[in-house]
């Protein structure tokens, strides 16, 4: 069975906008075959402002021959406690250069790379205030 993902925008500050909703396949790269590993849903508590690595690229490779892999993500930032604070961000990193803020939730789904010179994703809360996120990969 496959993987997919959907998104659905609307907005009242565009006229004439009638809003938009796509729908997409999770595949291996630049192949029809359906990525079919997963690091699993997960959540995580963050207590301090320090950077951390939320996934592990090394612990993902499956394929270690393969110098073209594909790989999608999705982190949410669900605050803490059933607490959504619009004012908590969680910096997102990828070798170190900074993807986004996910503020109390925000989510976010990007493409990353599994192949053995792939950087780890980190994340660091803007303060020591309990942050909770959720994440998952799926991969080649």
């Amino acid at each position: 069975m496959a993987t997919t993902a959907t998104i659905t925008l609307s907005s009242d500050i565009m006229s004439g906008f009638g809003g938009i909703t796509n729908t997409m396949t999770l595949r291996e790269a630049g192949t029809t075959t359906d990525i079919k590993e997963t690091t699993g849903y997960s959540r995580r508590k963050l207590a301090a402002d320090s950077k951390v690595d939320l996934i592990t690229m090394a612990n993902t490779r499956v394929d270690t021959t393969a110098t073209t892999t594909a790989a999608k993500v999705f982190i949410k930032n669900i605050g803490y406690n059933g607490t959504i604070d619009k004012t908590v961000g969680v910096k997102v990193f990828i070798n170190a250069v900074e993807i986004g803020v996910l503020y109390g939730g925000d989510w976010l789904m990007m493409p990353a790379g599994t192949t053995a010179d792939a950087e780890d994703i980190e994340v660091q809360p803007d303060n020591d205030n309990a942050v909770v996120l959720e994440y998952a990969m799926f991969f080649q």
